[in-house]
């Protein structure tokens, strides 16, 4: 009865936590970003609803991922891996909506974030 399965291989419980706090303070900073932006009073244009989208979905996409890290499963490696992932894939949409909406800014289409 010999069983050959290996065990899932696992991180620690360190490396979870400390994955999970930079990722805390990144969506801290995401969201920051998204309720200056939305509490601004410049009026919205076409360009801004792009942006905003993007970050949106990339915050939500790094939310969903901090509330997977917070699950024991989390601390087998596959999770992790997948969890970390679709955190850089919202980063990546942060950054891109972000970028958008400071060029939006540059070219004098964008919403007046940047206090113009």
């Amino acid at each position: 009865m010999g069983d050959d399965a290996k065990p899932a291989e696992r991180i620690t419980e360190l490396f979870r936590n400390g994955s999970l706090t930079a990722m805390s303070v990144i969506v801290g900073f995401s969201l920051s970003f998204l309720l200056r932006w939305a509490g601004s009073t410049g009026k919205w244009h076409n360009a801004d609803l792009f942006a905003v989208a993007l970050i949106v979905v990339g915050s939500a996409a790094q939310i969903w991922s901090i509330g997977a890290m917070l699950f024991l499963s989390a601390m087998l490696t596959a999770n992790y891996q997948r969890a970390i992932r679709i955190f850089l894939v919202g980063l990546g949409l942060v950054a891109i909506g972000v970028a958008l909406a400071l060029l939006a800014e540059i070219f004098g289409i964008g919403q007046g974030i940047l206090g113009g």
